[in-house]
């Protein structure tokens, strides 16, 4: 279904009917109301305390994840320029697991597991607008605080929990319209995934350090991600959650702090592109390992 859609978005875009305007467009409708209304309505006054039990075990793990992307970040990249190594070092920290992942999670592994992704992306937002950002420029703290805590993700994960727990529900008319916006997280992201994938010249996927990239931040990572979590025989459906959002390709993200503070802006777009397209491949190949294994409940 997910490569259908891509496929979808590739085919209007080439036909017309998707500009890069609208791709623009699109983008800001999902990150700030699609996103943030599928992340409150995973969460719901039938949530168990094992349930929250295990969200605290996801967010231990995403800032664990953290700490092995700062050693990736120091050892992995050494030897490549300073311009493009900053791009690949935010790319390693933050990857398409909001705007791509989410979806993904969500058509997988169902509301509980948009639950626990959206408790695990709370680490990411922290460090992207913090060691992350501070790789592109020397923002003041204070603007990084604002950025972060004015997020509608952010936001979306508080009100989330406050809903748990107050005496009322919401009327079922509200319900039901933040489900239905809810419910477009799949098909409008893969539609800009697609449609960005249109704008591809087969040569630029023969650059090296995007393959390089895409080997660490496709395979390697969740590799070791499935690894410690196995042994430490953590909840089946947070593996799976923890292992298919470390698995999405480079975020569209880099590329617009890259042309902002005058970084390889070119080389950045270069590492969506590659990476977006080998996780065509890598993605059915992890969420049928997972399957086989049977990680994800």
């Amino acid at each position: 279904m997910i490569l259908v859609l891509l496929i979808t978005g590739f085919g209007i875009t080439k036909a017309g009917i998707m500009s890069k305007k609208t791709r623009a467009d699109i983008t800001d409708i999902v990150l700030y109301i699609v996103l943030p209304c599928n992340i409150f309505s995973s969460f719901h006054k039938g949530t168990t305390p094992e349930i929250l039990r295990q969200c605290i075990i996801v967010i231990i793990a995403a800032f664990g994840l953290q700490l092995l992307y700062i050693i990736i970040n120091k050892t992995a990249y050494r030897k490549i320029p300073n311009e493009r190594r900053v791009v690949l070092q935010f790319a390693t920290i933050v990857n398409n697991a909001a705007f791509m992942g989410l979806p993904m999670v969500g058509t997988i592994f169902g509301p509980t597991g948009v639950l626990y992704g959206s408790i695990a992306l709370i680490p990411v937002r922290i460090f992207m607008w913090t060691m992350g950002l501070a790789l592109f420029t020397d923002m003041e703290l204070k603007r990084r605080v604002k950025v972060l805590s004015t997020h509608p993700c952010i936001w979306a994960v508080i009100l989330g929990f406050a809903y748990i727990f107050v005496p009322f529900e919401l009327p079922v008319f509200l319900a039901e319209t933040i489900n239905v916006i809810g419910a477009c997280s799949t098909a409008l992201p893969m539609f800009v995934i697609g449609s960005i994938l249109s704008d591809v010249n087969i040569r630029d996927v023969l650059d090296k350090d995007c393959l390089y990239f895409s080997l660490i931040r496709l395979i390697i990572i969740p590799a070791i991600v499935l690894t410690v979590m196995l042994a430490l025989r953590v909840d089946k459906l947070v593996t799976g959650v923890m292992v298919l959002l470390t698995a999405m390709p480079s975020s569209t993200t880099s590329v617009m702090l890259a042309e902002k503070y005058g970084k390889d802006s070119n080389f950045s777009a270069k590492t969506i592109i590659v990476s977006t397209i080998l996780s065509i491949v890598t993605l059915p190949l992890i969420a049928e390992a997972l399957k086989w294994l049977g990680v994800g409940g």
